[in-house]
């Protein structure tokens, strides 16, 4: 089995090179196929995924069996400025990966977000809901959600949210820090979501890339909390003695809407290969037990 990850120097990737290089997650053993793999990693230095005859030699050469697609322009504030940038590697970057991995005949294991919804209701969201994107960053995601489904025939999209990880800047580390910096933190209390943990959606990625079980997928950790109630968990866990005070999101404007609920239903994981993601108190914790 050939693998390709693209955005290699990035948190999620950095976490499926782990699992894959040591033939297991944090949560369990891989499946037999993804065991001795031959892995390919690239990043903009080495692939530039918006060059689409360049992802076309690269394919030709390499000839990878799947292609994990980590790569994305996740600044959200920064799409709203940048919209052609955020366009042209969240969308024409996922279509030429998509349009390669089919001229090969590989998988595409393509990442995306919850930001492809509204953001409105009180109901999580399923694989077959309704998408109506926010922010810049939100519909270029989306655009290459469908360029992903019209070009490659063996494809998996993976949303997920509240991602982070071992690897890399992430709210998390960032809550520690302002914990441990200024004893205060202020933190929303009006955007609720499903913290996810890198470990968790790699098993997950990892465990669908060797079927055949293709479509849309929801992998986020389970259950639901506010930013301010994450904060909460990260500094009772990480033993931080910072104060944390609820605020609403108008205190504190961004260029890009954030989505009031954006809660996840792992329905298709459910369907399929099972879901085995934590609650999002439990992959927490473990996330702090398990640090180097």
């Amino acid at each position: 089995m050939k693998i390709l990850i693209t955005g290699s120097n990035g948190m999620l990737a950095k976490q499926v090179i782990k699992d894959l290089e040591r033939g297991y997650s944090e949560i369990g053993p891989l499946p037999k196929e993804m065991l001795h793999p031959q892995i390919l990693t690239c990043d903009v230095d080495t692939l530039d995924i918006t060059d689409n005859d360049a992802c076309r030699a690269y394919f030709i050469s390499n000839m990878p069996d799947i292609c994990i697609n980590c790569a994305a322009y996740t600044n959200v504030d920064g799409c709203e400025t940048n919209q052609l940038d955020a366009f042209k590697v969240n969308a024409m970057g996922a279509r030429n990966l998509a349009r390669a991995c089919e001229l090969v005949g590989a998988k595409i294991v393509h990442v995306s977000t919850d930001y492809v919804f509204s953001g409105e209701g009180d109901t999580p969201f399923c694989e077959y809901d309704a998408v109506a994107p926010q922010s810049v960053y939100g519909k270029t995601k989306l655009a290459g959600e469908t360029f992903v489904e019209q070009f490659c025939s063996k494809y998996f999209i993976v949303r997920t949210a509240w991602l982070y990880g071992y690897e890399g800047n992430n709210f998390v580390k960032t809550m520690v820090r302002l914990g441990k910096e200024n004893g205060a933190v202020k933190v929303v209390n009006d955007q609720k979501g499903n913290p996810t943990n890198a470990a968790d959606l790699s098993h997950h990625i990892l465990t669908i890339a060797p079927t055949c079980e293709y479509g849309v997928y929801h992998c986020t950790g389970n259950g639901e909390c506010t930013w301010y109630e994450f904060a909460k968990e990260i500094m009772s866990l990480a033993g931080v003695d910072a104060t944390v005070s609820p605020c609403t999101t108008a205190e504190f404007p961004r260029p890009a809407k954030r989505p009031a609920y954006s809660c996840l239903e792992n329905m298709m994981l459910k369907a399929t290969v099972g879901d085995s993601m934590r609650h999002w108190k439990d992959a927490l914790k473990a996330y702090f037990e398990n640090q180097n």
